[in-house]
């Protein structure tokens, strides 16, 4: 069995040959975490005229995971190191079974809204102790790097299979199988966990920082809020325009809650270690340009080129293979050349994808103009992940893995919101202003659309420059 020692103690984690195994199942986890973020969309449309939701309604549908995950994901992390990683853990992985089977069964809008909003409180537990009890359970550096590989494969493979995993089910079993999925899959995660791991990593007891906690949930929530109702209402609408201003006025009371508070949510010395403060700042851009990109390749392969959602998903199916592939690779690379060149030459490599991505006209064919950028996309992301996220546990005391998982995993929700909402408005009205000028539907949503691409490339490479000009720590 795999043991974990409480961080209490002075001795070393055991090894065992199980750790890989119970790497397995906790990626199944992640990988059902990042999914429900995305395998969602496919099903809207059915959903919505099954549950009579207008389209306002339905991006409730997405915004109450979001906002609930992002919000969360903080406290989640320092959740899970004040009350043991593989309990809290446990705890997510429970809420999130229970949550999808109730947005399953849903007959009315609000009971599917309330599901949501479980299933992303749920994931704020679960992701970022399980990042933490991967550290514990590969305490070496190779080998975490390693895992770590395997780790950013999934949450690469996660956003991309679920527009795959959405399209074959609603066609198939209808929408509620989006969710019912979640429920087998989950139950082998909760039997198999506390089998592989027998021991959990458990802090000293202490007061939890409930005024730090109130806050920065408070204000993320605004955050992530005020970048959703962006993407309806527009940047200048005045519900934005107050949650941005809710979001800063909190923001500033969290931070001078963390200054004196004696055990703080987020202790700020924790940014010294400048890899993980690299980290951060890098998954804010990758996760801005991925999230937006997924969201638009999808838009634009159904309602430019007229894909069903069948075909949509076996499109993503090279870039998710390509990401898998250079994943496995990219620990090797890591080991030889460090995690900054190897992070850096990623985000190139994913910049050159989307400028060429965005090259692809109103008719274009697969194979001859969206293979070899999806490839391209695919090899980027799967370096950059995983060079990632091995910087921002690079160098983490134990007791606060749990932190630097809601960190980093905060980091990509904050940046997700952040990039759909700033590269859609983008993409709208650069069709807009094309439809105004005469330029046919399909070709202003390509125009649109093109934009959107080349402003995930700008993200990418103004990624690549950061890590260039960040100092070591």
């Amino acid at each position: 069995m795999t043991t974990l020692t409480p961080l209490t103690s002075a001795a070393a984690p055991l090894r065992s040959t199980r750790r890989w195994l119970s790497l397995s199942v906790l990626a199944l986890a992640q990988f059902l975490v990042v999914l429900d973020a995305s395998i969602v969309n496919i099903a809207l449309p059915v959903l919505g005229q099954q549950l009579g939701m207008d389209t306002a309604a339905l991006a409730w549908v997405i915004t109450a995971y979001v906002l609930a995950f992002g919000g969360l994901l903080l406290l989640g992390g320092r959740l899970a190191d004040r009350y043991g990683h593989r309990r809290v853990f446990l705890l997510g992985a429970a809420g999130f079974v229970v949550a999808s089977a109730l947005a399953g069964l849903s007959v009315v809008p609000e009971m599917l809204l309330a599901a949501r909003a479980l299933q992303g409180a749920s994931a704020a537990l679960l992701a970022p102790a399980a990042l933490a009890l991967l550290t514990h359970l590969f305490p070496d550096d190779a080998e975490r790097t390693r895992a770590l590989g395997v780790w950013g494969a999934v949450a690469g493979i996660g956003s991309a299979a679920g527009v795959l995993l959405g399209g074959v089910l609603t066609a198939t079993l209808g929408w509620q199988s989006v969710f019912f999925v979640n429920v087998p899959v989950g139950a082998v995660v909760l039997i198999a966990v506390p089998l592989l791991i027998t021991r959990d990593t458990v802090r000293a007891s202490g007061r939890l920082d409930a005024a730090g906690a109130i806050s920065v949930t408070a204000a993320l929530v605004a955050l992530v809020g005020a970048f959703s109702a962006v993407e309806q209402l527009g940047f200048v609408h005045p519900l934005p325009l107050g949650l941005f201003a809710v979001a800063l006025v909190l923001g500033a009371v969290f931070l001078l809650i963390e200054r004196r508070a004696p055990e703080p949510l987020l202790p700020l010395a924790v940014f010294r270690n400048r890899d993980l403060a690299l980290g951060n700042v890098v998954m804010l851009l990758g996760g801005a340009a991925m999230v937006a990109l997924f969201f638009a390749l999808s838009v634009f392969m159904q309602a430019v080129l007229g894909y069903d959602a069948l075909a949509t998903g076996l499109t993503q199916l090279p870039l998710a293979g390509a990401l898998v592939v250079v994943a496995g690779v990219v620990p090797a690379l890591i080991g030889r050349a460090g995690a900054r060149r190897v992070l850096a030459a990623s985000l190139l490599v994913l910049a050159g994808g989307l400028v060429w991505l965005a090259l692809a006209p109103s008719d274009a064919v697969f194979l001859v103009h969206l293979l070899g950028p999806t490839l391209l996309i695919g090899i980027g992301l799967g370096g950059a992940f995983v060079a990632t996220t091995q910087l921002a546990v690079d160098g983490v005391d134990g007791g606060e893995a749990g932190l630097a998982g809601g960190l980093i995993n905060t980091s990509q929700q904050i940046g997700g919101a952040v990039g759909l909402a700033v590269l859609g408005t983008i993409a709208g009205l650069r069709t807009s202003a094309l439809d105004a000028a005469g330029v046919p539907a399909a070709e202003a949503m390509t125009g649109g659309f093109s934009w959107l691409f080349l402003g995930a490339a700008a993200l990418a490479v103004v990624g690549a420059g950061t890590v260039a000009v960040w100092r070591r720590r």
